[in-house]
C-alpha cells in the first residue's frame, strides 16, 4: 500500500540517435528520394486535375457568362499553384536534407527522432536525470541507453 502511494507511473519523450555508417546514410537517401518521387507525383496529379477542370469549364462555357467563366478558371489556376509551391517547399525540405545525409561525417551521432517511454519515479528521484535519457542505435542495432533507467 505504501509503495502505490509513493511511486507513479509516468511517461517520458526518449531521444532516438543514430551513429551514421554507410548504410545509414544509403537508407536515409533512398527514403528521401522516394518522398520526392511522390511529391513529383502529387504535382503531375495536380496538374493534369487543373486542366481537366479548365477544360469542363470552358465546355460549359456556352452557358455561362463569359467573365464567369475566366473568374473560375483563375480561382482553379490560383488554388493550384498555391498547392504546388506548398509541395515544391516540402520537396525542397528533403532535398535540403538529402544535401545534409551527403555531408555528415562516418560515426557522428545524429538525433534521429524521439520515442515514448513509460518511468516509475518515487519520492526522492532526480526527476531531471529520469528524464533525460536517450538511445544510440547504429544500423539497427541498440549500442548505448544513456541516462537514469
Amino acid at each position: 500500500m505504501d509503495e502505490i502511494n509513493t511511486s507513479l507511473l509516468l511517461k517520458r519523450p526518449v531521444n532516438l540517435k543514430v551513429i551514421v555508417t554507410a548504410r545509414w546514410k544509403e537508407e536515409m537517401q533512398q527514403q528521401l528520394q522516394s518522398q520526392i518521387n511522390q511529391l513529383d507525383n502529387q504535382i503531375q496529379q495536380l496538374e493534369m486535375q487543373e486542366k481537366r477542370a479548365i477544360s469542363e469549364l470552358q465546355k460549359q462555357s456556352t452557358s455561362s457568362s463569359s467573365s464567369q467563366v475566366v473568374q473560375q478558371i483563375d480561382n482553379i489556376n490560383l488554388q493550384a499553384n498555391h498547392k504546388k509551391s506548398e509541395i515544391l517547399e516540402q520537396k525542397n525540405q528533403f532535398l535540403q536534407q538529402i544535401q545534409q545525409v551527403q555531408v555528415v561525417e562516418l560515426d557522428q551521432e545524429v538525433v534521429q527522432g524521439q520515442i515514448e517511454n513509460f518511468f516509475q519515479a518515487k519520492k526522492g528521484d532526480n526527476l531531471i536525470q529520469k528524464l533525460n535519457i536517450e538511445i544510440v542505435i547504429r544500423d539497427g542495432v541498440i549500442e548505448e541507453i544513456r541516462g537514469d533507467i
